[in-house]
């Protein structure tokens, strides 16, 4: 797997102070995609085990509240296997941590449905995220003003774990904004 970039301290792409990882290779070439340039699997760099120990240093202080995941696509079958095994890693080093993903599949209909995307590992690399922003980003729908944490509007911030247990999608909007009344 190629990777495009590494953010160290990113406060876009998920709640607080994050390190960002963004991977190569995607094939849903979403129009007005912000990050066309990784589309080609064989853009940047290899995500080496060099690469690897610097995003899990990255993740050490106290005030980064986790790692995020975006790209490109992480749930291309051609990177799944190498974000698995570095989400393992990264799980057994910060349990604490959370874990964002954004991904143009939709949590329902694609990753756990009956595609070529969904494979164990995809089941695997489920398992060990709290938080999937999914769908295809949609030019149309672009609100950078009002809505947090996605480019377009139809894209859900979902809270896997509960979803997972649940059978069905729960929004992480949902959780958060109890949590916050409480």
């Amino acid at each position: 797997m190629n990777y495009a970039a590494i953010k160290t301290h990113d406060i876009s792409n998920g709640p607080g102070v994050r390190v960002s990882l963004f991977v190569s290779g995607c094939t849903h070439h979403c129009k007005g995609c912000f990050n066309s340039e990784t589309w080609d699997f064989a853009y940047g760099e290899p995500f080496t085990e060099e690469v690897e120990k610097r995003v899990l240093k990255a993740l050490e202080p106290e005030y980064i509240g986790g790692l995020s995941l975006l790209g490109g696509e992480p749930f291309e079958i051609e990177n799944q296997r190498t974000v698995l095994s570095f989400l393992e890693k990264v799980r057994e080093r910060y349990p604490n941590k959370n874990i964002w993903c954004y991904s143009g599949y939709r949590l329902d209909e694609d990753l756990l449905g009956q595609t070529p995307v969904h494979t164990r590992e995809a089941e695997e690399i489920l398992r060990r995220i709290d938080v999937l922003v999914d769908g295809e980003f949609v030019e149309e729908q672009k609100d950078l003003r009002n809505i947090r944490f996605r480019g377009s509007a139809n894209q859900r911030i979902i809270d896997v774990p509960s979803s997972l247990e649940a059978g069905e999608v729960r929004l992480w909007e949902d959780r958060y904004e109890r949590e916050k009344r409480s």
